[in-house]
């Protein structure tokens, strides 16, 4: 009974194993099940999340690049940040103090860069000081197992240095504050962000435009100095007699003018480049597009390890096993997918079509080479050597496929996978050809030495700026010789000057005002008595200034004052300018009888003295009224000095018939004029 018992409870023992391992078996493929089923009903949502799907891979990658050379400078940045930078790289990593990896990368907005170093340093396994460039800019440093102030560094980095510093300086910036040490490292950060917090670092170089600006200036102020030199110095010298010493003094100093703008400018002006990017080397630019074509010739799918996976394992299944339907289909061929960014300081310069003409050369294979940018989602399609309809290809690709939609915008992979697929299914339906088509070639892409090069000082807008300088010079000319005339005029009002006796005959007014007559008369008779210094002068000359001080009874003032008549100062000014004459060693007793204010006269001639009738006089004349009544006898009438005649409403009569005065003498001579006045003065 216990036999059985026994035997019974054994069998029981062993039924309920078997029943509790059955149970946990299908627990088991339970679990399977819904994990299979949760993985096909959400590839989206894994592709949403492309930074914590990818990152051990890309994170492995990068590991394996910083174990092989602790500097890892990508080869997508050669405009900017070429491959050959990463020896200065290493050199001035050691200045930290500490084992220091260095990473430049693109700029992957949907990377998170703090996790993407610590997935780096987890896969290596080294200890030390990781830093990430996204382009020229470190946008991340993470510290591990040593002490260095990486987040301070980063800091001060932003803060102290102008946004176009570029890569090397900032991480020479940044080394040097590691090196600093943590406390000194913290208070330079926080001394940097209060200090630069609205008011950011100067640029350190200038653009193309500034260049432009540069120029233009320069032109103007090669012009325009030496030429408002010489304009304003012949203003200076108008009605005055010519020196030679003096001219080439002026035209040495327009010279010197010129040369010193030039050389300032050269020494001012001295920029050569508009960035801090490196000129790169021809291995520079042809790195990447070697990887990828190496990448191709493997696999006719190649996703950029440095970027963020956007195709997770079925969607790259299903594109590998659309690209070998097309091939085999009629008139299909092979397929060729690089999921590479394409940006600005790449190799083709952002140009899609230009990477993927330089990508097939590598290649040597003809295809579909298909460009798609997992960074902005844009897919670009060129055919090189298929049968297939090129119009269809370049213009009927639906926006949904080559630019995506609001959805894509939205996800984080931009539905490539979706989109390729489309795209595939397009390429199955495009017409086939009788003949292979190509892409015609593209233009060759910038020249990245000369696009970072300023254009020379003197070129662009220098020669538009000569033309600007010259016109300058002409208008401030101009305006400084109208202040010059106002303030000789204001001088002369209130110092006046005496004229040259050569140019009166040219700027003596026929109907002059009292105010000129007052002005003139002040200045000839003080001209004249300042010039009395010893005896001869007194022989020569005395009688001259006698007479004139007789009329204004010895005060020259009273010229200035009203009351004097116009034919008294006429006449002190006749005797004034004889006397100055006398001094200078040039006497004259003839003064012109047809204007008096012209100065002394050559000979005596009959000339009209009226526009009626024939009437004439023998009056002595100057040169310019000989000449005027030899040869246009009509026209002296005209130049007779006329004076007004208070008896008659100031109407205006030739001088001889407006007073009896002593005014009246002129024609006869100085001499007589000097008696005339004696003999009204009633002094002998």
């Amino acid at each position: 009974m216990r036999t059985v018992t026994a035997n019974y409870a054994c069998t029981a023992g062993i039924r309920a194993t078997r029943h509790s391992r059955s149970r946990a078996v299908g627990l088991f493929l339970t679990l399977l099940a819904l994990t299979a089923l949760f993985a096909a009903a959400t590839p989206a949502g894994a592709a949403d999340s492309p930074t914590r799907a990818d990152s051990p891979t890309r994170a492995a990658y990068l590991a394996d690049r910083l174990r092989e050379n602790p500097v890892h400078v990508s080869d997508q940045l050669p405009r900017e940040v070429p491959r050959s930078s990463a020896p200065d790289f290493a050199r001035i990593a050691k200045k930290t103090g500490v084992p220091t990896y260095v990473l430049v990368l693109p700029l992957q907005t949907s990377a998170d860069s703090r996790q993407l170093l610590g997935a780096v340093h987890d896969r290596l396994g080294r200890d030390g000081l990781y830093v990430l460039f996204e382009g020229p800019d470190i946008t991340e440093a993470r510290a591990f197992g040593v002490d260095a102030p990486a987040d301070a560094a980063v800091t001060v980095t932003q803060y102290e240095l102008p946004y176009d510093a570029g890569p090397l300086l900032s991480f020479e910036r940044f080394a040097d504050v590691i090196a600093q040490g943590g406390e000194k490292a913290t208070a330079r950060a926080e001394a940097a962000r209060e200090k630069y917090q609205d008011d950011e670092p100067a640029e350190m170089y200038i653009g193309p435009s500034d260049r432009q600006n540069q120029s233009f200036l320069t032109g103007i102020l090669l012009t325009g100095v030496p030429l408002s030199i010489l304009l304003s110095a012949a203003c200076a010298r108008r009605g005055r007699p010519r020196k030679p010493v003096l001219r080439r003094l002026v035209w040495g100093g327009a010279v010197l003018s010129a040369a010193a703008v030039a050389l300032t400018a050269t020494v001012v002006f001295d920029q050569t480049r508009s960035s801090a990017a490196e000129p790169p080397t021809p291995a520079d630019l042809s790195a990447r597009v070697e990887r990828v074509a190496a990448g191709l010739k493997q696999d006719p799918v190649y996703a950029d390890p440095e970027s963020p996976r956007v195709l997770d394992a079925r969607q790259l299944n299903r594109l590998h096993e659309r690209i070998r339907d097309f091939r085999r289909s009629d008139g299909g061929g092979p397929v060729y997918v690089s999921l590479v960014p394409q940006t600005p300081e790449s190799e083709a310069a952002g140009d899609s079509g230009l990477f993927a003409a330089a990508v097939h050369a590598k290649v040597g294979r003809d295809g579909v080479y298909v460009v798609a940018d997992p960074a902005d989602g844009t897919i670009d399609v060129c055919n090189h050597g298929l049968r297939l309809d090129g119009n269809r290809l370049s213009f009927d690709v639906p926006d949904s496929v080559t630019l995506g939609d609001s959805r894509a915008d939205e996800a984080g992979d931009h539905l490539l996978g979706e989109r390729l697929d489309a795209l595939m299914t397009f390429l199955d339906d495009t017409p086939r050809t009788d003949r292979p088509w190509s892409e015609p070639a593209p233009p060759a892409p910038p020249s990245a030495t000369r696009e970072t090069a300023l254009p020379a000082l003197f070129s662009t807008d220098f020669w538009p700026g000569l033309l600007v300088g010259a016109f300058a010079a002409l208008l401030l000319s101009s305006l400084v010789a109208g202040a010059t005339w106002i303030v000789r005029g204001l001088r002369r009002r209130r110092s006046p000057v005496p004229e040259q006796s050569g140019n009166l005959p040219l700027t003596a007014p026929t109907e002059p005002s009292m105010s000129y007559l007052r002005r003139t008369a002040y200045a000839e008779l003080t001209a004249l008595a300042s010039r009395f210094g010893d005896t001869d002068d007194r022989e020569r000359a005395w009688d001259h200034l006698d007479a004139a001080l007789l009329l204004v009874d010895g005060d020259p003032g009273r010229v200035r004052q009203p009351g004097t008549d116009a034919a008294t100062l006429v006449a002190v000014i006749v005797l004034a300018r004889a006397g100055r004459a006398a001094l200078a060693g040039d006497p004259a007793d003839l003064c012109c009888g047809v204007n008096p204010l012209h100065g002394p006269a050559a000979r005596r001639h009959h000339v009209r003295v009226s526009a009626e009738g024939n009437s004439r006089r023998l009056l002595p004349v100057c040169a310019l009224c000989g000449d005027t009544a030899v040869a246009a006898p009509g026209l002296v009438p005209g130049r007779l000095l006329k004076l007004p005649d208070p008896s008659l409403g100031n109407a205006r009569f030739p001088y001889y018939d407006v007073t009896d005065g002593p005014l009246t003498a002129v024609p006869q001579g100085i001499a007589r004029l000097i008696d005339k006045v004696r003999e009204t003065a009633g002094v002998h």
